[in-house]
């Protein structure tokens, strides 16, 4: 293994990896070997089996003998991986790997340099946010095209229409100020049902994020926001648990999820107030409800500046949603789809 123009001083780490799992987080590697940086030109593992491997090798500057993450654990020293592999997001195990050969050896040419940069990876791109109806006769949907602006940084991260910052913590246990732009849940003209009732408006939710990482790369979070424009009024909690699996050039992330909605907020998305009553359409208000969720988040890393990010799930509504005499269906399906490009 050969790096190029290497740092004057210090020690580093070269890790290999047999696992797409393990590489995708960069943990439970099988083989870390520490090398001082004395001028040579390069460095040797020995005694490696036959077999495929990636490897990263990242420059330890503060001498701990751990690769330094950001706050949502991203690593902050300089790396570089094999097959001169610079990922633009969660590293692809396929794009890193070579074949060792029995009794071969296998040249590997690395250049260390940040993940974020100085000053964080900027992204600009095209995205949609799509929502299903559950209102009797309604026609369709309802969507938004948005600009996909992505930010990552040491402690402030932007995905379209969500964003995060860190206050505190890093790594395994971190609280974030979150916010997310709420589309509107319906248009009037599109239900016969809804006649009368005006758009629901679109609106900005925010509040904190308490998220930590469990053995084996599971995330669990647990989040209120609140309706910080006072729109739709009340606020959300909920709690999700994710895990992350490499596949090729894809990272897919299932999750499942518990949606507590307040009162005002469930009123706003399916009550029928005194002064919207029909004949057909008798006022109905209810109280705070519970839905599930499961959903998928997609990673693709298209090219090495082309990604494509998916989040899309399924919202099973409490019988209480259901009752309501606009509403038709017990399930909403909802997502957000971009593609960006990586600076």
């Amino acid at each position: 293994m050969q790096i190029s123009d290497p740092p004057a001083t210090g020690v580093v780490q070269v890790v290999l990896f047999d696992s797409a799992n393990a590489f995708g987080d960069l943990r439970d590697p099988v083989r870390e070997v520490t090398f001082p940086l004395d001028g040579r030109g390069s460095y040797r593992l020995e005694n490696v089996p036959p077999g495929e491997y990636a490897l990263l090798v990242f420059h330890d500057e503060n001498g701990n003998g751990r690769l330094d993450r950001n706050f949502i654990g991203i690593p902050r020293e300089p790396l570089g991986f094999s097959n001169g592999y610079r990922p633009k997001g969660p590293p692809s195990y396929k794009r890193a790997t070579f074949s060792l050969q029995s009794e071969a050896s296998h040249h590997v040419m690395v250049a260390l340099s940040r993940p974020l940069g100085r000053r964080g990876r900027l992204g600009v791109g095209l995205g949609v946010i799509a929502r299903s109806s559950p209102y009797r006769d309604y026609k369709g949907g309802v969507y938004q095209a948005i600009p996909a602006i992505t930010y990552i940084g040491d402690r402030l991260q932007i995905y379209g229409p969500r964003m995060q910052a860190g206050v505190v913590g890093n790594g395994k246990l971190r609280l974030a100020a979150i916010g997310e732009y709420r589309i509107g849940v319906y248009e009037e003209d599109d239900s016969p049902a809804l006649t009368g009732m005006g758009d629901a408006e679109s609106t900005l939710m925010a509040g904190l994020s308490l998220q930590a990482e469990l053995p084996g790369g599971i995330d669990v979070s647990l989040s209120y926001v609140h309706d910080v424009l006072d729109r739709i009024g009340g606020g959300d909690a909920r709690i999700g648990i994710a895990k992350s699996f490499p596949q090729g050039v894809f990272r897919i992330a299932p999750q499942i999820g518990l949606n507590w909605m307040s009162s005002e907020h469930a009123n706003n998305d399916f009550g029928v107030a005194a002064d919207e009553v029909l004949p057909d359409r008798p006022s109905y208000q209810l109280d705070a409800v519970l839905s599930g969720e499961i959903g998928v988040g997609v990673f693709i890393d298209i090219t090495r500046d082309w990604v494509v990010i998916i989040d899309a799930g399924v919202e099973f509504l409490d019988a209480e949603v259901t009752r309501s005499p606009i509403v038709s269906k017990d399930y909403v399906m909802k997502g957000f789809a971009a593609v960006s490009y990586i600076f």
